[in-house]
């Protein structure tokens, strides 16, 4: 592992937070490689008001080789009166020229990863996009084969469509995605991970459409089903899903399912925020917190940092 960049994401949100409560769990040795992209005043305002001690240290490269306890930050301009307060037009702009500041180190700095703390999809000024897709469409990859995949160290899930509504979904599936999609998730796990992991597809409709022959089921998920099995993909299904997380789960390291909500609810309700984010696909390594900016949380001090320490721990430990 050569860096890791941490995007302070949303400025109206729990982030500071988070990013002070891991900083402090974390051994020298990987403290040393975290390199903040953030406003360094803002910053600097938000840990004042949340009365945490920490020193910040404003750079222009990776070159500075500080070894002392400063928290090493790419200063982005943000204007800002109130620092938990930023008005909206203004928090957009950051949190774009942000990520894209992130990827520009990231692809010119190979080795080094991006974790992007939560952001209210709002201010990435794109209906339906994610910071799975924005960064799908820096990394030029134009066939959606990108894979949102939600882990922690006894389950994987993952949604083949993301973030589209509902009556968009059936319109969007069909068997070269799905395809693309778990044959990423099962190349990712081999080459990473060193495993060969056993996917559970689930059908979309209730009952699986009982597999009538104009079902999705039918048409579509099926025959990408067994075109994965003929390339040796470990790969079962189609699953009901109203029934799979009671306990057929445990038999899986990943759950397919075809839409946001079918996975990410099931999981969130067995694991909480124990969990990360990663995006498979680009040309580096992307995870974030599996949860949002928790505005509600915000000067309060009560924000769990778990997500954000367990994004680092997994990048140290596996890149």
């Amino acid at each position: 592992m050569k860096n890791i960049l941490l995007i302070t994401g949303d400025p109206n949100s729990i982030n500071s937070e988070i990013i002070f409560k891991t900083i402090k769990k974390l051994d020298k040795k990987i403290k040393e490689k975290i390199f903040l992209i953030s406003n360094f005043d803002l910053l600097k305002e938000q840990f004042k008001a949340l009365k945490f001690k920490q020193k910040l240290l404003k750079i222009k490269n990776f070159d500075n080789n500080d070894k002392s306890d400063c928290l090493k930050v790419f200063d982005i301009k943000l204007k800002f009166n109130n620092p938990f307060n930023v008005e909206e037009k203004e928090a957009s702009r950051f949190v774009l020229e942000s990520l894209n500041f992130g990827h520009k180190l990231a692809i010119n700095n190979k080795g080094t990863a991006l974790i992007n703390c939560p952001v209210n999809k709002r201010l990435l000024n794109n209906k339906g996009f994610g910071i799975t897709e924005y960064l799908a469409k820096k990394n030029k990859i134009t066939d959606q084969s990108e894979v949102m995949l939600i882990k922690n160290n006894e389950l994987a899930v993952s949604p083949i469509t993301t973030h589209e509504d509902i009556k968009n979904v059936s319109k969007k599936l069909n068997k070269t995605i799905i395809f693309k999609k778990i044959k990423r998730i099962n190349d990712w796990y081999k080459l990473f991970l060193k495993k060969k992991p056993k996917i559970a597809v689930l059908g979309l409709n209730p009952h699986n459409a009982e597999l009538r022959k104009n079902s999705e089921e039918f048409k579509i998920i099926i025959p990408a089903i067994k075109k994965l099995v003929k390339g040796k993909v470990n790969v079962f299904g189609p699953f009901v899903s109203d029934t799979i997380f009671i306990q057929n789960y445990k038999k899986f390291d990943v759950i397919v399912g075809m839409f946001h909500d079918q996975v990410l609810s099931p999981f969130k309700a067995l694991y909480k925020f124990d969990a990360i984010n990663l995006t498979l696909g680009l040309k580096y390594l992307r995870a974030s917190p599996d949860h949002g900016t928790a505005i509600d949380l915000i000067k309060k001090n009560k924000a769990s940092s778990k997500s954000l320490e367990r994004c680092v721990e997994f990048i140290y430990k596996n890149y």
